[in-house]
């Protein structure tokens, strides 16, 4: 049996060159193919540098070059990846989502990981969903949690063209994850673009209207969540305590970027390409027959 699972990114821009540079050293996961449109990307570039295979002929292209992996890391457009979801399930490929689109399961790692790991295609949802759909599931884990709302902030200069073609997208997927993964009964998301100079760190903050407030066991849940989350995205932390009123609790994290190939202040970008790694390293584990992840039970859900 292989020790390393071939993988291919679609999409040479700026989260699939981060993601690129993430893979380079992976113990399960062996990057194969760049796959881009325009032959004078510099994602393509460094690709090629790095001796990896590439194509410009995007989805004409991978077909082309297909048998070089077995995971395919979609970092295009939520419009794209509809486009190609078909392809990949006739090809035999597991999908790996980073767009918006929601053709598959909705996955955060360690929340839900372990429900989707026989499926083709999944959806890393949105990097507001992935900084923040944990919190809430902590706080569902515990009491029963009506309604949740999470307004993610972000550089304006971190939010490229594929950001900002997918804003709709962004709301309405990471409020159906709030609800579907973080154990909310409804969910809210609103994502800002913040113009200031220097750029912000990427910052959440989450709104939980609880059941019951029991202090001591949301904080104790809240806490082993952000230190799972720090297993694979160090620059997670929260920004403040969290504070507790009557029924509502409020929770506000950032996100520091690990400064491969984006700036620091890029946590947002940061965030989809580590999460994708993660979950690209539980697809690979089960694969090769190794121990995965369990998956974290929301009370809420």
């Amino acid at each position: 049996m292989a020790d390393k699972i071939p993988v291919a990114i679609i999409g040479s821009g700026n989260i699939g060159t981060d993601l690129m540079l993430k893979l380079e050293e992976h113990p399960r996961l062996e990057m194969k193919l760049m796959v881009g449109i325009d032959e004078r990307s510099e994602g393509l570039a460094l690709a090629k540098q790095m001796g990896y295979a590439t194509t410009a002929e995007g989805s004409e292209g991978f077909k082309k070059h297909h048998e070089l992996a077995k995971i395919v890391y979609e970092a295009t457009s939520a419009k794209a990846h509809v486009a190609n979801a078909a392809m990949y399930r006739d090809l035999g490929k597991i999908a790996i989502d980073l767009t918006p689109a929601a053709v598959g399961p909705y996955v955060v790692p360690y929340v839900n990981i372990g429900d989707v790991l026989d499926e083709l295609n999944v959806n890393l949802i949105t990097c507001g969903g992935q900084a923040t759909i944990p919190i809430v599931n902590a706080v569902s884990k515990v009491t029963r949690v009506p309604y949740a709302e999470i307004v993610a902030t972000i550089a304006s200069k971190s939010a490229g063209p594929g950001t900002r073609q997918n804003i709709d997208e962004f709301t309405q997927t990471t409020a159906t994850g709030i609800v579907r993964i973080g154990g909310a009964e409804r969910g809210k998301a609103i994502i800002i673009l913040n113009p200031a100079e220097p750029p912000i760190m990427m910052r959440d903050t989450i709104y939980c209207q609880v059941e019951e407030m029991d202090r001591e066991a949301i904080l104790g849940s809240i806490h082993e969540t952000v230190a799972r989350i720090q297993s694979y995205v160090p620059g997670y932390h929260l920004r403040v305590d969290p504070i507790f009123y009557d029924d509502r609790v409020v929770v506000t994290v950032e996100v520091q970027g690990a400064g491969m190939y984006l700036p620091d202040y890029s946590g947002n970008l940061d965030i989809m390409t580590a999460a994708a790694v993660e979950v690209g390293d539980q697809f690979a584990k089960h694969l090769l027959g190794l121990p995965t992840q369990t998956v974290a039970t929301a009370g809420g859900a």
